[in-house]
């Protein structure tokens, strides 16, 4: 295991009432959200949906540093569109994921090599790899 040099951040929340039929709030109150389980008619958003949308803000931020890495410039309506799936085998759960990025207009091995450095650097990828199921596509290069 690596060992880890300096906290650079730490994301603080408290969880409540029924976990995922409960709320959720940021210790600074920038997050105060409502959940609800996935697939129901609640009024909240899901763990689901919320590592979706925190992994591809995540892999977009390493996008950018490979890019200027590589000295390229990243198109200005480049996109994410992140699933994150909640199955169940044998009794147990786990995630699939898939990351369907957008690089309009850039060269398809351009954008292969950014996405791939963006995979080996980004934290949720990271943390993700080996442990869940996870799949890559470049959908418009």
């Amino acid at each position: 295991m690596i060992q880890l040099e300096k906290v650079l951040y730490t994301g603080k929340t408290h969880t409540t009432s029924g976990g995922r039929d409960g709320t959720s709030r940021s210790s600074d109150g920038r997050l105060d959200i409502k959940l609800s389980s996935p697939g129901t008619a609640g009024p909240g958003t899901n763990p689901e949906q919320l590592f979706a949308a925190g992994w591809s803000a995540c892999f977009i931020g390493a996008m950018g540093l490979a890019a200027a890495r590589m000295k390229v410039v990243l198109p200005v309506d480049l996109a994410v569109d992140t699933e994150i799936d909640l199955r169940t085998a044998e009794g147990a759960y786990f995630l699939k994921a898939r990351l369907d990025v957008s690089l309009p207009g850039m060269k398809h091995d351009v954008a292969q090599a950014l996405v791939d450095a963006a995979h080996d650097t980004c934290p949720y990828s990271k943390a993700t790899r080996g442990n869940i199921d996870v799949t890559i596509n470049i959908v418009q290069a």
